[in-house]
């Protein structure tokens, strides 16, 4: 269980730091992994690789609320706004690490779309 969270954690961050202008990094003033795009947060993971680890997303908030239905393993964002954070449990068997990919890509799809056009432009512009 802890070698194969260990590597969930690390896909995720992963993930994360292959973003157009994001990076992930441990913030130690929060304990967590933060994914951070311009100084905004699209994503917040636990540090340690344990049995309540979780990353926390932000999504849509009927979605988000459609997904806390379907699956137990996803609950209302752990110290976020409950509408539009969503936290998933790492532990999960039932979301496979493609299925948390896309729902890291679209945390950062929405906290980008927040940004300026031009900021955005640039963001994309830097990849290219």
């Amino acid at each position: 269980m802890c070698e194969s969270m260990k590597q969930r954690m690390e896909f995720c961050k992963q993930v994360g730091n292959g973003l157009p202008g994001a990076k992930v990094y441990y913030r130690e003033d929060w304990d967590a992994f933060y994914f951070d795009l311009l100084g905004k947060y699209f994503g917040l993971m636990s540090s340690e690789a344990n049995e309540n680890a979780i990353i926390t997303l932000k999504g849509l908030p009927d979605e988000n609320e459609a997904l806390r239905h379907m699956y137990a393993d996803i609950i209302p964002g752990y110290y976020s706004n409950k509408r539009h954070w969503n936290s998933i449990m790492l532990k999960t068997e039932v979301l496979s690490n493609e299925t948390i990919a896309q729902m890291i890509k679209q945390s950062y799809q929405l906290v980008l779309d927040k940004f300026p056009k031009k900021v955005r432009a640039t963001i994309i512009d830097e990849t290219a």
